[in-house]
């Protein structure tokens, strides 16, 4: 069994592993699992740093005085702006608990932390001392430690950037910071193809594109150009881009010379042989080979050689792989046939990916160019631009110093936690300006903390191997520690038992490296337990066009992978219900999915059973249904001619219409060809309970022309008792949330261009976008509803995973696999790939 606590690969004591972890002059990278304390280890640093600079000046080896550590000269990283928040309350709370505690409990605080107790008595008693006097100093200095992001932590950098760097990145001066670049991406398209249309050769490029897979997959292969645009901006910039996919002729000499592979097949030596094969297939007794033999005759029959390569595949090759078809495999012309066959597929798709890979790469440099000028034109800046400004100032030799200094003055201790959600870029920028300490001074002390088996923001580039390149960095570059625990301090017996299973048979299976075992501290026995599986009916989507009517104003479609997710919300509610009915509250209960898809079905089923349930994730806004039924009637208001808005403002708590009513301004449109809005001024030809409502519409109307969004808006509160209608409306449960929402849109209508220079059509659009979230009220007393990303670093008494009942994943389509090792300064590979499942040559080991 190995060691639960390990410094640079040697079993040590616990003791002695958060004492070497939280002495802040040693440089150490800790890798540790889930419960061993990594952000604990973190503030207890942070405390120890403040310490150093409590007790004054020392001396540095050469026997020169070192200044003391101020608060604001210790950096501390993490990659939410909820963890930073955490972390600051955390260490508030800490140093206000010291300043009221009693000796024996500061003693055993500092002998926790790796303070020694082998110093004298009065050094003890100073030491005690300046802990209880700490949060005091720290005030009384009037700059705290630096609690930040990432990004936040670039952009300060970027605001202080010469104006000859923005120059240099194509960035505005005066800019404006977009921390979600939806709002750019979404306007880019239009000037794309617009320059598109004057580009004839790269006109041909796109049209070829869509010809050859669609729209749907083009629209998506540019879609994971923009997602990538930072790494393929660096390798292309290496000329990485083009050399990713190399010619088919470079993997496959034999068809050196040729425009394409399949060219290879109008030659008459190989029509002679491919007919001679024919003539051998044809003469034996089985209907394989003769089978065989046809698609050969049908496939020198066609001009087209694409479709002849095609034609031989099929009739020799099983679907999908190029390998023999089994019944054909004891026959000598197939086996003579075979490695010709497959050199000649493997070619073809070599060709294929080389000129996908060309293809691509020029449409993306037009597209990445024109999302560049758009956002210059804006005066935006996105995050991508935020980390390759660092990396440049972090890494230019020309600026190093000038860096360097900056920073110097500031930062004396950094710590970054969950390193293993670091993405290249900021590993580059933060190691190229560790790296330029070559005899200028003292680096910081660095301390990094992470766990690689818990890095699950892949989807924000971040990259598991850039910890081990920060591990080599750690101790050869800053001559530090390599820490690593595999003991937790809250799991029960069962759960780890669970882990050490699955992820064993990960290790064996090689679907994980360097997993080991894991302790924990707990002695509670717990429980692992797995709900019956929902039953999967393959054939459902198949059944699902019925020619049962349904009344589609009334009764929802459902998809057989909606019918899933709402009886296995049914099933887990009920157990939900189950346990609390046996004693645990709704609070010791938390549910984790891997999409927010599934949390609102459970939801519902646990409010059908009168248990309290929150999904504890912001959501957009505009996903929230009150939110959708007001931007209705705004959108209605400002485009009277928009029928399904004011169908939905009337359906709506507003004004509760029946769909009898809505049905018959329907029929009345086809009769008259009026909109909607003109129909309801004709109060003669209307039910008793549409008329009257067009004054209130018309008046409504009025305040949106005339006033600024917030104030019309506000009106329309007033007026029409929004609040009250809407929570009269809506279950007690969620009368809450709903007005938190409504009053949210009213203070996002304020926040607009100040309120009064925003026009109702611009706020219905900056709505749509997206990226504006809903607040989420506080409620202790209910189940938690997260996704795993989302639960980071939570825990609860009981935990149900839903999902985890899935079938394969198709391979996926039109994206991209960059390969970008931790310690390399750009990608090494970037290659855009049609199918996963069929990669051109030496791109399979390439990292998505």
């Amino acid at each position: 069994m190995t060691a639960a606590y390990e410094c640079n690969g040697r079993p040590v004591s616990a003791d002695a592993f958060y004492a070497i972890a939280c002495d802040p002059r040693r440089s150490v990278a800790v890798e540790a699992c889930a419960g061993a304390g990594k952000t604990w280890m973190l503030a207890s640093r942070i405390v120890r740093a403040l310490l150093d600079g409590a007790s004054g000046p020392e001396k540095n080896a050469d026997g020169s005085l070192r200044e003391a550590v101020r608060p604001h000269e210790i950096l501390a990283i993490t990659f939410t702006k909820k963890a930073a928040g955490e972390m600051r309350e955390r260490l508030d709370e800490w140093l206000q608990k010291f300043t009221h505690a009693d000796d024996a409990t500061l003693g055993r605080e500092l002998a926790i932390r790796g303070v020694s107790s082998q110093m004298s008595p009065q050094a003890s008693q100073d030491m005690r001392r300046q802990l209880s006097n700490l949060y005091r100093s720290m005030l009384a200095g009037g700059r705290s430690v630096q609690i930040r992001t990432f990004h936040s932590w670039f952009a300060a950098l970027l605001r202080s950037a010469p104006v000859a760097i923005l120059h240099r990145l194509n960035l505005p001066v005066n800019y404006e910071l977009l921390e979600d670049d939806a709002p750019a991406r979404a306007l880019v398209w239009r000037r794309f193809y617009a320059s598109l249309a004057l580009d004839a050769p790269l006109k041909a490029d796109f049209e070829a594109l869509v010809l050859g897979h669609g729209r749907h997959q083009a629209d998506k292969a540019l879609q994971a150009a923009l997602d990538k645009r930072t790494e393929f901006v660096l390798a292309d910039e290496q000329g990485v881009v083009d050399a990713s996919v190399r010619p088919f002729e470079e993997v496959f000499p034999q068809f050196a010379g040729l425009a394409c592979p399949q060219d290879a097949l109008a030659m008459p030596l190989a029509r002679s042989l491919w007919l001679e094969r024919a003539r051998q297939l044809g003469a034996e007794k089985n209907k394989t080979p003769q089978k065989a033999a046809a698609g050969i005759i049908e496939a020198f029959a066609a001009s087209d050689l694409g479709v002849r390569c095609d034609l031989l595949r099929k009739a020799f090759f099983v679907a999908g792989e190029d390998r023999l078809n089994s019944n054909l495999a004891k026959f000598a012309a197939a086996q003579d046939a075979e490695p010709e066959l497959q050199a000649l597929c493997g070619a073809r798709l070599q060709h294929e990916a080389w000129v996908h890979q060309q293809r691509m790469a020029r449409l993306s440099r037009l597209l990445l160019a024109q999302y560049t000028q758009l956002k210059r034109e804006h005066g935006w800046i996105d995050m991508n631009d935020v980390e390759r400004a660092a990396l440049v100032m972090l890494g230019d030799t020309v600026l190093a110093g000038w860096v360097q200094e900056r920073l110097d003055a500031r930062i004396r201790h950094l710590m970054i936690d969950e390193f293993q959600d670091t993405n290249p870029l900021q590993w580059q920028a933060l190691s190229s300006w560790l790296s330029g300490y070559g005899g200028a001074g003292a680096a910081p002390s660095v301390f990094l903390v992470g766990d690689p088996k818990q890095s699950i923001y892949r989807f924000r580039r971040a990259e598991p191997q850039v910890f081990r390149a920060a591990q080599a960095f750690v101790v050869e570059g800053l001559g530090g520690d390599l820490l690593s625990c595999d003991h937790t301090r809250r799991n029960a017996l069962a759960v780890i038992g669970c882990v050490n299973s699955v992820m064993g048979q990960a290790r064996a299976n090689d679907g994980y490296d360097g997993f080991r075992d894991h302790t924990t501290d707990s002695a509670r026995p717990g429980s692992i337990g797995c709900l019956p599986p929902i039953p999967r009916n393959r054939d459902a989507g198949a059944e699902g066009g019925g020619a049962d009517w349904r009344d589609s104003l009334t009764t929802p479609r459902e998809l057989p992978e909606e019918t899933l997710r709402t009886l296995e919300a049914r099933q887990a509610a009920g157990w939900i219900a189950q346990q609390i009915a046996a004693g645990l509250q709704p609070s010791d209960v938390m549910v984790l999915s891997r999409r927010r898809a599934g949390l609102l079905p459970l939801q519902q089923e646990l409010r059908a059973l009168r248990v309290p349930a929150q999904i504890g994730e912001k959501i957009d806004l505009i996903d929230c249904c009150e939110v959708l039924d007001l931007v209705a009637l705004l959108d209605v208001l400002i485009s009277p001619e928009h029928d399904l808005s004011l169908a939905r403002a009337l359906r709506s708590p507003l004004f509760g219409i029946d769909d009898s009513a809505l049905v018959q301004l329907a029929l009345l449109k086809r009769e008259t060809s009026l909109p909607w809005f003109d129909l309801l001024q004709k109060t003669e030809l209307l039910a008793q309970e549409l008329q009257g409502l067009v004054a209130t519409l018309i008046k409504w109307k009025g305040w949106l022309d005339s006033l600024p969004p917030h104030d019309a808006l506000q009106g329309i509160y007033d007026d029409g008792d929004v609040l009250a209608r809407f929570m009269a409306a809506a279950p007690p449960a969620q009368r809450l949330t709903v007005l938190a929402n409504l009053r949210a849109l009213l203070g996002m209508a304020l926040g607009r261009d100040g309120g009064r220079y925003a026009t109702p059509y611009g706020l219905i659009r900056a709505l749509k976008a997206g990226g504006l979230l809903a607040p989420v009220p506080a409620d202790a007393g209910s189940v938690r509803l997260l996704t795993i990303h989302g639960a980071k670093g939570l825990e609860a008494e009981a935990v149900l995973l839903l999902d985890t009942d899935t079938v394969e994943r198709n391979a996926d389509s039109m994206g991209v696999l960059v390969d970008w090792p931790g310690e390399a300064c750009a990608p090494r590979k970037f290659v855009f790939l049609v199918s996963e499942s069929r990669p051109p040559a030496l791109s399979a080991r390439t990292r998505p």
